[in-house]
């Protein structure tokens, strides 16, 4: 929650601060003793100086899982005006003012000075404040608090994929890539956890023989999951998908080659978004998608394409959350024995005994051990 504007102690990145003293003073002293400066004799290093990693910011403190900053720095609207960041390339943003104009902005270096927890300050989605310059050009001068995140922790940092958005289309393929229903698992966490509404879709059903994907689609829709099979070379209950796109704001995931942006341009062909053949030596998806764009959809509402993922590591959620995030585990996990139960080997553990008697598929009691031994947290 904002809070009245005023000065505040705020914390900067350590790579943005200036070195406050040479760093070659040893090698000096072997030589000369200081002769020819005697004033780095009495040089001493102080917190409140160059090298001081905090800084006084004018503007409100933000708390809670919707900020991006601890700080909004203060903002004069009689010289910025609102927009939406559609992609995010390198070190500039392309944003959309409400009038429908885009700008290319690069970021208020103040923004990315301040110390938090993400690989990056602004991600695509994001509704900023924005000063536009001359042909086109402008800054991004602060950035609202965000709902609805898909994020994923890399080497120990957040990095916000997108933001503002109302659910996460999973896209996996029947075959061509092989399908992964580890990483689903993973995504219907991350959206459990970030309050996302998930819609699974199956792609290349041509490619396989759909009975063969009715114990795997049961499973997802006994939870209550919105489980769609579907062609985009063929149509198959494409209106289905788009009927699901309609007026919403989504968010297409997935791993690489299972046809995210085959899918979107059957859904809207004005898309025209640029797709590949797999690697027919590795059987793997090329990265085509290679950054994140939010894009307009003559049915309404707007879809995020999305490069394709490899790896997905979860984002703030410990070991001993884990078993909340599993709909079909949840449940059982009070009636353990033991209130520090891992489900794994302890004595009288509910969830254990309800795999035997195949009340939870034994696929997703695998990917809950598995997901819970890798460290979620990252």
């Amino acid at each position: 929650m904002a809070k009245k504007k005023d000065k505040i102690r705020a914390k900067f990145r350590k790579n943005r601060v200036v070195r406050a003293r040479e760093n070659d003073l040893t090698r000096k002293f072997e030589e000369d003793w200081f002769e020819e400066h005697d004033s780095l004799l009495r040089e001493q290093v102080s917190g409140k100086g160059d090298i001081a990693r905090k800084r006084t910011v004018v503007g409100a403190a933000v708390s809670g899982d919707d900020a991006s900053l601890s700080v909004q720095p203060d903002i004069d609207p009689a010289t910025s005006q609102q927009g939406r960041v559609l992609r995010v390339q390198g070190l500039t943003s392309t944003v959309q003012a409400e009038d429908g104009t885009q700008y290319r902005c690069v970021t208020r270096r103040l923004l990315k000075t301040l110390e938090t927890d993400q690989r990056h300050v602004v991600a695509a989605g994001d509704r900023v404040w924005f000063r536009a310059l001359n042909q086109g050009e402008g800054a991004i001068l602060g950035i609202q608090p965000r709902h609805g995140i898909l994020n994923r922790a890399i080497q120990g940092k957040q990095q916000v994929l997108v933001a503002n958005v109302d659910q996460v289309v999973i896209v996996a393929s029947g075959a061509d890539p092989y399908l992964k229903p580890h990483l689903i698992d993973r995504l219907l966490v991350t959206c459990e956890n970030n309050e996302l509404q998930p819609v699974i879709c199956i792609n290349k059903v041509d490619l396989v023989d759909p009975a063969d994907l009715q114990p795997l689609v049961g499973v997802y829709s006994q939870m209550g999951y919105s489980v769609l099979l579907l062609s985009a070379k063929r149509g198959t209950d494409i209106h289905q998908l788009r009927q699901t796109l309609a007026g919403k704001e989504s968010v297409v995931t997935g791993q690489s080659g299972v046809g995210k942006s085959s899918l979107l341009n059957a859904v809207d062909d004005s898309l025209a978004l640029r797709v590949q053949d797999i690697s027919r030596d590795t059987h793997k998806g090329r990265h085509t998608t290679t950054t994140a764009e939010l894009l307009p959809l003559a049915c309404g509402g707007f879809v995020v394409d999305t490069p394709g993922i490899r790896q997905y590591q979860l984002w703030d959620v410990i070991p001993e959350e884990v078993a909340g995030f599993y709909r079909d585990i949840r449940p059982y996990v009070s009636f353990c024995r033991f209130a520090s139960c891992t489900h794994t080997h302890e004595v009288d553990c509910a969830v254990k005994d309800a795999v035997a008697d195949g009340r939870i598929d034994t696929r997703r009691y695998e990917s809950f051990v598995q997901l819970q031994a890798s460290d979620p947290a990252g």
